[in-house]
């Protein structure tokens, strides 16, 4: 700060004058202000005092010369003075310039300044932890030092429960930041590298002691021998002449992991008090890496929930295609009560499913788990879809003794076969039944309250006849239901998503466009939407015979299976194929009156049917030593990959299935890596 008279010349100067300009104080004082400059400069400077004799103050940025022969770039502010000029200068000039490298980190009050204040916050907001990690690294850098970067235990990384770990701990390199410019920081120290610190380096000492590490300068002697035990050659070069400080981040009493901080040469080395400032921060950083961590946790923990609850895969026969959409109302929690199954069974049929259980987060995501593993039991039971919903009925009965809970469901079960499709539903929506040619309308179904609300109607299904190729959509009500849309609008929406080009659009077209336009609705519900094409089995592939109540009856059949398997080309299947025919046709020869009907199906699997008029059911039991009877199931489950029973209106049917060979009875599904991940792709 010099003082300048009425003649513009230096009549006062501040004791920082040889930092600032390279002159002795002393030695300015009765110069002209214009020796201060360059040629070039002068005039700017000119303009400047003359504004402080009209009593003005001007600010700009000249070219200063310094004592030594050196030029900087320099702020000068000119501000004009009140009083008797003879008794005062007439004007004063604020000469500010760019600390020198070697004094950049000289006032400790600056330093805490600008790292405790607003920095902090700003990125303390976040809770996402490589974020903050970076966001960390940018504050430090440069107001602390001039390169650092921040390690953590991976098992914080992993979201799973963090403890005091040792030295031998396992860390990882969230981020790495310097202001040299120099890549070698970045490539001998890599972001998201995953190591264990060799002993006898300053890195292992200061998790063993929990306790911050304090290095005025590393010799190239103690670089060397860093790099020997790391295996980490440019790391020696790197920290050769370097102040070195370690400031470990502790939180809740536990070591989360540390802050590599340093200086390169030419900057003031590290002191004591700069150490006391870093552990400040790092004390605060810490809080802010744990928020981070339990947040994660909880996210990872959501997560999990999801993919454990939501189905792995969806399958149907080979003449169904399905798709899904899965869309959480909370980017929080991405988990909450909707869900969808597909299940294929046996007989060329398939159950699609779709339900909702009131309310939102993890308490309905349970309580969806829960009817979902239930319901699934059920279908494999193959319970027509009204028994299963009223069992379902009984079981939110019960639950809502414990909790009050209550859902929505629709279960629908088409045959491949004969093209018929079964639907049940307990107070949710109507489905949409869209016909090749594009008519489309909403299914009605005998109402009936939402599952565990007591009264109202039973739960009634209803069949209907569909066309080969129709597209049959079930969903929850966030489809179509939101704060600022009415849900007749929403059906109509929903409606208008398919039209005559149905029959031949892609599935995954037609799964997208549900979406379209609700991703951005942040008060939605949670979605599920399930979206099927049913074709029939071809007539090829299935063939059925009616036999009589007579013994003679098995070597008839014995005759066909062996005819019908010829012209399918599964010769190799021949001889078990008959003999689990007999087997089955034998036992309801023994168990059933009236007629008998004798059904092979193939599709992934072969399947033999047999359908009687008893509804006893036939279990599985171990025929003693001496019992002549008892034996047909146990040959039946020995030759068969599986079989089972289901009722039906006139009996029973009693099946088995066989592997084809060269087929996967399971194929693969191409949709998803995890549940639900379809909803994020658009």
């Amino acid at each position: 700060m010099l003082g300048i008279d009425g003649g513009r010349r230096i009549v006062q100067c501040g004791p920082n004058a040889p930092a600032v300009l390279g002159h002795d104080a002393a030695a300015l004082i009765g110069r002209p202000a214009a020796d201060l400059v360059g040629e070039e400069a002068k005039a700017d400077l000119e303009a400047l005092l003359e504004a402080v004799g009209a009593g003005q103050e001007r600010t700009g940025m000249l070219t200063v010369r310094r004592g030594d022969g050196a030029t900087t770039d320099a702020v000068v502010t000119a501000q004009p003075m009140v009083g008797d000029p003879g008794e005062r200068p007439a004007g004063l000039l604020f000469v500010r310039v760019a600390l020198p490298p070697s004094e950049r980190y000289q006032d400790p009050a600056l330093m805490r300044r600008a790292l405790m204040d607003d920095p902090l916050t700003r990125f303390g907001a976040s809770l996402d932890l490589d974020q903050s990690a970076r966001e960390l690294v940018e504050v430090i850098v440069p107001h602390y030092c001039t390169t650092a970067s921040v390690m953590v235990l991976e098992s914080l990384v992993a979201a799973d429960e963090v403890h005091a770990e040792s030295g031998s701990a396992v860390l990882r390199r969230l981020a790495v930041t310097s202001d040299d410019n120099n890549p070698m920081w970045t490539a001998t120290f890599p972001v998201g590298e995953v190591l264990i610190y060799p002993e006898g380096t300053p890195y292992r000492q200061v998790l063993d002691s929990a306790r911050p590490v304090h290095l005025p300068h590393v010799a190239a002697e103690t670089a060397g021998d860093i790099a020997a035990r790391w295996r980490r050659g440019p790391a020696g070069d790197l920290l050769t002449g370097v102040s070195m400080v370690l400031l470990p981040l502790i939180a809740r009493d536990t070591l989360l992991g540390f802050i590599a901080c340093t200086r390169v040469p030419g900057f003031r080395r590290f002191d004591a008090y700069d150490v006391e400032i870093g552990m400040e921060f790092a004390a605060r950083a810490a809080i802010v890496i744990d928020n981070a961590r339990l947040f994660s946790r909880e996210r990872a923990t959501a997560l999990t929930l999801q993919r454990s609850l939501l189905p792995n895969r969806l399958t149907a026969p080979s003449t169904v295609e399905v798709r899904h959409r899965y869309l959480p109302g909370s980017k929080l929690v991405e988990v909450g009560g909707d869900w969808y199954e597909s299940i294929a069974l046996p007989g060329a049929r398939v159950a699609l499913i779709v339900g909702d259980v009131a309310g939102h987060g993890v308490r309905a995501a349970v309580t969806m788990g829960r009817l979902r593993t239930a319901l699934h039991t059920l279908a494999n039971l193959e319970l027509p879809p009204a028994d299963a919903l009223g069992v379902m009925h009984e079981l939110m009965v019960e639950l809502g003794e414990q909790e009050p809970h209550f859902a929505t469901c629709v279960y629908a079960v088409y045959d491949a076969t004969t093209g018929t499709l079964e639907i049940a539903s307990a107070g949710h929506l109507p489905p949409l039944l869209v016909g090749p040619d594009g008519a489309k309308e909403y299914l009605s179904i005998p109402p009936a309250p939402p599952l565990g609300v007591s009264g109202g109607a039973a739960i009634e299904s209803r069949e209907f006849t569909v066309e080969d190729g129709s597209v049959f959509v079930i969903y929850t009500d966030g489809l179509v239901e939101n704060r600022g849309r009415d849900i007749d609008d929403g059906l109509a929406r929903l409606k208008g998503i398919f039209g005559p080009g149905t029959a031949t659009r892609s599935m995954e077209d037609m799964a997208k466009a549900t979406l379209a336009g609700v991703y951005a609705d942040h008060h939605r519900d949670d979605i599920a939407v399930l979206i099927s094409r049913l074709r029939r089995l071809p007539a090829d592939r299935c063939a059925s015979w009616s036999l009589p109540t007579d013994p003679a009856a098995v070597r008839r059949a014995r005759g066909l299976v062996r005819a019908k398997l010829a012209e399918w080309g599964l010769e190799d299947l021949a001889y078990t194929t008959e003999l689990l025919a007999s087997e089955l046709i034998t036992n309801a020869l023994r168990y059933a009156p009236g007629g008998i009907q004798l059904r092979l199906l193939l599709e992934r699997t072969l399947v033999c049917e047999v359908l009687d008029r008893s509804a006893a059911l036939p279990r599985l039991r171990h025929a003693a030593d001496d019992e002549e009877n008892g034996r047909g199931l146990l040959v039946v489950s020995e030759l068969a990959r599986r079989w089972g029973t289901r009722r039906t209106a006139a009996g029973k049917v009693v099946w088995c299935e066989q592997v084809v060979p060269g087929v996967d009875p399971e194929p693969e599904e191409p949709v998803t890596s995890w549940p639900g991940e379809a909803h994020h792709r658009e």
